[in-house]
């Protein structure tokens, strides 16, 4: 979303991904690889809750070499960000920057040959299909990956693009203030099925902004803390759930603040 001003008026519109391309097969992805599929470790986040740390075998490729196979070479330069679409409309956008050498991995199978699916814990979903890709990281080698949970493990991977797009929608003319730690924040835990005036996921066509601003302070940070408290077998995730409980009551409190404070915009207008 990227906004001009014509005659004192902002105008809203939608920066597209460019570059977009379906995934193909895992065969045919083996084949274009040229190489075996790899094992990669990882403590699984959506099994590793209560304090524990589950570990799982998947079989897949680094993501920076699929990157390159299927987006070109030269994807690192010619984009802020790569954009995971899942069957489900979650909208992925990962920061190129955090694609370094091993640390993520396109996966397409459990290493025992056991069926690809993983309990969702956090969301109260069973056997949940993986395939066909899932986006995985080395939070064992990378131990401080382990508490970012699972915000940046889409799974259900159809296709990659790159995005350049501006998030100028998450700062319309009228939000004071500056909330652009929390609207990284936002961005990192909300707009991946949410969206706010717009920009964001597409599970959802709510403007998150607007829910917030109907409820008070403390229903909406129950609801990101535990929803399944509030609404048993929701699968809306908690906020943070592996980090400390005082660093999650900040974010919620700081996303709270910043949706409060956002203006909604009407991305059509």
């Amino acid at each position: 979303m990227m906004s001009i001003l014509i005659a004192g008026i902002v105008v809203l519109f939608l920066t597209l991904p460019t570059h977009a391309a379906e995934m193909p097969s895992p065969d045919a992805l083996t084949a274009r690889m040229g190489t075996a599929p790899q094992v990669i470790r990882v403590h699984e986040p959506h099994l590793s809750v209560g304090g524990r740390k589950v570990a799982i075998e998947y079989l897949g490729y680094p993501a920076g070499e699929v990157l390159s196979k299927i987006l070109g070479t030269d994807w690192r330069g010619r984009a802020g960000a790569v954009e995971f679409r899942a069957l489900d409309g979650y909208v992925s956008r990962i920061d190129t920057a955090r694609f370094g050498p091993g640390h993520a991995w396109l996966v397409f199978a459990r290493r025992d040959g056991t069926v690809f699916t993983v309990d969702n814990l956090g969301q109260n979903q069973l056997g949940v299909p993986l395939g066909p890709y899932y986006l995985v990281w080395d939070n064992i080698t990378r131990a401080e990956l382990f508490a970012e949970g699972a915000s940046h493990w889409p799974y259900q991977v159809v296709e990659i693009s790159l995005f350049d797009g501006s998030d100028a929608a998450l700062r319309p003319d009228g939000l004071d203030g500056d909330h652009g730690a929390a609207i990284d924040l936002v961005k990192t835990n909300c707009l991946s099925c949410h969206k706010v005036n717009g920009y964001g996921g597409e599970k959802f066509e709510d403007n998150l902004a607007a829910l917030a601003k109907a409820r008070n302070r403390a229903d909406f940070l129950a609801w990101l803390l535990a929803p399944s408290r509030l609404k048993p077998g929701t699968t809306m995730p908690p906020l943070a759930p592996l980090r400390a409980e005082a660093e999650r009551e900040r974010m919620a409190g700081a996303i709270y603040e910043y949706l409060e404070a956002v203006p909604v915009v009407d991305p059509g207008s």
